[in-house]
Formats: structure tokens, sequence, C-alpha cells
């Protein structure tokens, strides 16, 4: 039981933007064709009336973005800190408001490290600085439940689907979907994650989780699945040096070029059950 006090919760708008745009281009045969782009808009964060940043993104979720962002970069360590986020899209505006302040913040994000992210991600402060520090929880996955991963991810809806050119990211519980985030970079979509788990009743706990993305395993994403205590991670693409690096260091089971039933398993093997048999397993949901 925890002795904690009751958690209290930021207030929070509901400023979804629309995703894709339609338009009119020229096909292979000059032909008009009626499609979808998406809706890639700016929005620049306020923290206590101070200019702090400003993301590029869809816009699905842009408080939870906003939120998941000041996680992740270690500006707050805990939900209750903030008292709000309001996003006003008529002016690319997103205001935070905290209960206290956040302390020497003109410190703390004076460095910023443009990194490999779509969308020209940045991170502030010493991108390696927190790994140290970073404990892992015990966890397994099996291979039938990672296939199971694959096929969600391979089954579902998405604007990627109808306009292309975003990235796609993902947290499951087990072989199961909890929720799935689409932005023009894997980073704004990690951090909307991130945020979705501080918004959550229940403490998010990341011992049973699988962190999913269609973008590659860069440092930068392996570091910010480890901050949600979630360690194993899943691509569709590969991995990085350094993102192997620190997943290496961290113990955590980075899994990349999974699509259909293959797979490469770059760090933490002990954590991924291999079942042989599972491979030649036909697949019972169909597109």
């Amino acid at each position: 039981m925890s002795l904690a006090g009751p958690r209290r919760l930021p207030t929070l708008t509901q400023a979804r933007a629309p995703l894709t745009r339609e338009l009119e281009a020229l096909n292979e045969r000059g032909q008009v064709e009626s499609v979808s782009i998406p809706a890639e808009r700016a929005l620049t964060v306020y923290v206590d009336k101070r200019e702090l940043v400003t993301l590029m993104t869809l816009g699905a979720q842009p408080e939870l973005l906003v939120l998941g962002f000041l996680r992740n970069q270690g500006l707050v360590h805990s939900v209750d800190e903030i008292e709000s986020i309001s996003v006003d899209w008529e002016v690319g505006a997103a205001a935070v408001k905290t209960r206290q302040g956040i302390s020497d913040i003109e410190q703390r994000t004076a460095k910023r490290v443009v990194t490999t992210g779509c969308g020209q991600g940045s991170v502030f402060g010493d991108l390696m600085a927190q790994v140290h520090s970073l404990v892992l929880p015990d966890a397994q996955l099996t291979q039938t439940q990672l296939y199971a991963i694959v096929n969600t991810i391979r089954l579902a809806d998405t604007t990627y689907k109808s306009a292309g050119s975003v990235h796609g990211c993902a947290l499951f519980q087990r072989e199961t979907m909890l929720v799935f985030v689409e932005d023009v970079g894997r980073h704004n979509a990690i951090d909307t994650i991130a945020g979705w788990m501080w918004m959550q009743d229940v403490a998010m706990n990341g011992a049973d989780k699988v962190f999913y993305t269609t973008g590659r395993l860069t440092s930068e994403m392996v570091i910010k699945s480890a901050q949600m205590g979630v360690p194993i991670v899943v691509s569709r693409s590969g991995i990085t040096q350094m993102g192997l690096e620190v997943a290496q260091r961290l113990g955590l089971c980075a899994v990349g070029r999974a699509t259909n039933r293959r797979f490469l398993c770059y760090s933490g093997e002990k954590r991924l059950l291999f079942e042989p048999e599972s491979v030649n397993t036909p697949t019972h949901a169909t597109s």
C-alpha cells in the first residue's frame, strides 16, 4: 500500500487538431488524384509564461505531448508539479502552469542537443546524464507475444496508411496494446506516450510493458523508454551504434527489423524467451 498522498493531476485542454489535409496532386500518368498529407504544425511551449521550445507536431494529443516532453527532459519529476496545460491552435501555443515553478530552468535548458529524430528533435542538457542512474525492472517477453505485437501494429488503422510521412509508437502490456500515437517525429510520439502514462489514475508500472516504434532505435529513444521504466523496445527499423551501447549498458532488450516473423535481438536477449517453433505458426488475424 502506498503511503503517498492523493495525486493531483493537471487540468488539460482537449485541443486535438485535424491529423491530415486533403489536396490534389498529379500522379505518374499526369492525372489529378485526391490525396491526404499529414497536417504538420508548430506548437510553441511556454512554461510559466517563459518560452521553452517549439515542437513540430500533428497535434493529435498536444497536451500529453507537452507533458511527456517535460517529463522526458527531466524538467519535472512528478505529474503533480503541473497545474495545467492549455493549448490554443489559433496562436500555436501551449501554456504550461506549474504549481511551484521549475528551479534553475534557465541553466537546465541552456544546452540543447539536436537529435536524429524526424522533425528535428532536441533534448536539453547532456543526453547521457541520467543513464547511469536508471534501473530497469525484471521483465520477459515470449516470441509468440512479440509476433502478436507486430501483427497488432500491422492491422492498425493508421494515419501512415492513409497519408504516409509519419511515425507511430505504441505501448503494450505484454501483447495487449494500451495506446498508439502517430506524429511527424518518433520522439514526439514517445513523449506523448510518456505523458499518457503519467495521466493514468493508477501509477503506470513499466515492468510488464513493451514499447514499440516504427522508427529506428536511437540513443534518445532507448533512453526515453528507460526513463519510462519500460525494459523492452521493439522497432520495425534498426538500431544505431549509440542506441545499442545505451541499451547494453542498461540491460534493455532491443529488438529491431521486426516484420512478419523476422526480427533481430540486438541486446538484452535474456529478456526474450525464444520459441523457435512459433516461426512457422500461421497468423490467424488477417488484414
